[in-house]
């Protein structure tokens, strides 16, 4: 697949806070996208891309409508993860993402790319533990593979972590502390739309683990025409 291709992308999780700014951006740069959506939710998903009706968590459900992609990204998870959620994460998390590699490894894409967790980290173990998991079962799968490894994405109603930036700020400065306030920093809506744009443009040969320190450096530039 040659840099700077227009891909042919296939997105579960597409009407989450993520997966619609990520879609109007993909189509806004060239490329094709389809987006697996459940009964009743094809309204949500922007305008110029194709929606496919299926449920995320049952690979029967979609699997034949992968092909033609030659990239899958996968954003199906529980909102708003806390440690209240663990068998919600099993459920969902766990399901759709094992369904998501089993598919596109069946269909041929080239290319898969995953919203994994910064890890490890003291807590939200339940959930780390879980997209862990997910990752383990992309390995196995012999796919190209790109897995974004974000700790907390802030915007819109998701902005209070912005008051631990002046403990951040000092964690960065103990050399104890640094490596970890690096590991789960925080990063803007902004960087992981980047992110995840900049993976899908660059497909990985082999498993490539993008910490949040690189999302935090990602940054768009003009689409190729």
């Amino acid at each position: 697949m040659p840099d700077g291709a227009k891909r042919d992308v296939f997105v579960t999780g597409g009407t989450g806070f993520m997966g619609r700014r990520l879609i109007k951006e993909l189509l806004r740069r060239g490329h094709r996208v389809r987006a697996l959506v459940r009964a009743g939710s094809e309204t949500k998903v922007p305008a110029g891309c194709a929606v496919l009706t299926g449920d995320p968590l049952e690979k029967s459900s979609f699997a034949a409508n992968v092909a033609p992609s030659d990239t899958f990204v996968q954003l199906v998870g529980v909102a708003h993860p806390n440690p209240a959620k663990r068998e919600q994460f099993r459920a969902v998390d766990y399901r759709a993402g094992r369904a998501g590699v089993e598919a596109a490894a069946a269909a041929g894409v080239r290319h898969f790319v995953y919203v994994s967790v910064a890890q490890p980290a003291p807590v939200m173990k339940a959930y780390i533990e879980v997209r862990a998991a997910v990752e383990e079962v992309l390995r196995q799968s012999g796919l190209n593979a790109t897995i974004l490894r974000p700790w907390y994405v802030m915007g819109p109603g998701r902005r209070w972590p912005m008051l631990l930036r002046p403990f951040y700020w000092l964690m960065q400065r103990i050399p104890t502390t640094r490596e970890s306030a690096r590991r789960l920093g925080l990063v803007t809506q902004d960087q992981m739309l980047a992110a995840l744009v900049i993976a899908v443009e660059n497909p990985a040969t082999g498993v490539k683990i993008v910490p949040v320190v690189d999302i935090c450096r990602s940054v768009l530039t003009p689409a190729r025409s």
